[in-house]
């Protein structure tokens, strides 16, 4: 975490001035240093020339929607903790936005208290060593033929190397932690995502689906569902 007499940098994206003001002056009355943008194209722009630890995007904005601005950070930025605000509260909307690497998903209207705590709570989860685990346990792990670096969130087998995003590489070490054990639903999401919402394990699907790619040229390996449970990461080498 950063020391304390350091400011969290938020960059604010909402088209509503009435809004983005409410919101920016509770931000700042926290002590986080907040940048305010009034429409996709400006934010994404912004977040290009800045380092922001967190990054607040209203879905229906003008020239540039916060799906796309959010699909756009994440080419090049896998880090970076997104919250959606949006006036939708539709299923498939929420589905979306997980599915598109934001850490949490907002629906207006809400209070100022909810919002301050729903920041806390992403800021201690994803600045501390990745988002998962803040002891200094172990790091490094083999699985299988794979080697697994959970620190710099890298996954190497032979002359195969793949570069893990945060949410991927804390899911495998949680799985590996709990080799050929049962990784139930709700350690995952509570460790990770910091809640189990019943979207953000839609969400969790999806990161288990692309760590089963990862692992595939292994047959010695699997991450097998335990339904209405959780997974297992099972190994059979000797």
């Amino acid at each position: 975490m950063k020391a304390n007499n350091i400011k969290y940098s938020i960059l604010l994206v909402e088209d509503d001035p009435n809004l983005s003001l409410v919101i920016q002056d509770y931000l700042e009355m926290l002590e986080y240093k907040t940048t305010v943008c009034k429409d996709g194209l400006e934010g994404l722009n912004e977040f290009k020339k800045g380092k922001y630890d967190l990054v607040i995007l209203d879905v229906m904005m003008p020239k540039k929607d916060g799906f796309s601005v959010a699909e756009d950070i994440r080419k090049f930025d896998e880090q970076t903790p997104i919250i959606f605000l949006t006036a939708k509260s539709l299923k498939e909307d929420r589905i979306k936005g997980f599915h598109m690497g934001c850490d949490d998903y907002i629906t207006k209207p809400f209070s100022t208290e909810e919002l301050s705590l729903r920041i806390k709570a992403i800021l201690k989860r994803c600045m501390t060593n990745g988002g998962i685990f803040s002891d200094n346990g172990q790091k490094i792990f083999e699985i299988g033929r794979y080697n697994f670096d959970y620190e710099n969130m890298v996954l190497t087998s032979g002359k195969n190397e793949f570069t893990l995003t945060r949410k991927e590489a804390a899911l495998l070490r949680l799985l590996c932690l709990y080799k050929n054990k049962l990784l139930t639903r709700e350690t995952a999401l509570k460790s990770i995502w910091g809640n189990d919402d019943y979207f953000i394990g839609r969400s969790m699907d999806v990161f288990i689906t692309k760590l089963r790619k990862y692992l595939k040229d292994d047959p010695s390996i699997s991450i097998t569902n335990v339904h209405g449970s959780g997974f297992k990461l099972e190994t059979t080498e000797a």
